[in-house]
């Protein structure tokens, strides 16, 4: 039996952990200004949001499904204005959350261009919409 980024991960506790660092990153580093202030003042809701669909997109339990129903992770996203410095700042989180987690290199490299090609999937912005041009 293969094993699942979400028991790579440290299933329930590990993707908890993950999402903390994450958010966490997002809401004391200065740099992260951009996506964080795309985000509500209390960070709780997407926490908990975040670890639910994570879990079952990790291969764990459904449980954003069976909250909420199919994620339509782009449509949800459609009225925050993403673009490359969005994208970018949320990876820049990710890969902070991820460095603490101390996963075995291949699943690493595997789970961070699977949230890489995530975050681009979510871009909504053309690069005339950027800031200066960026």
């Amino acid at each position: 039996m293969e094993e699942t980024p979400y028991q790579i991960i440290g299933e329930e506790s590990g993707v908890k952990k993950l999402v903390k660092r994450f958010y966490d990153e997002m809401d004391s580093n200065p740099n992260m200004k951009v996506i964080r202030d795309l985000h509500a003042k209390s960070l709780d809701t997407a926490r908990e949001k975040l670890f639910e669909f994570l879990s079952g997109w990790f291969g764990g339990p459904d449980l954003y499904i069976q909250k909420y129903g199919h994620p339509r992770m782009r449509a949800r996203h459609l009225p925050f204005p993403i673009g490359k410095v969005e994208r970018d700042q949320w990876l820049v989180c990710m890969r902070v959350a991820m460095d603490g987690m101390k996963l075995p290199e291949a699943w690493d490299r595997q789970i961070f261009m699977s949230f890489y090609q995530f975050a681009t999937h979510m871009m909504n912005k053309t690069e005339e919409e950027q800031p200066n041009g960026q």
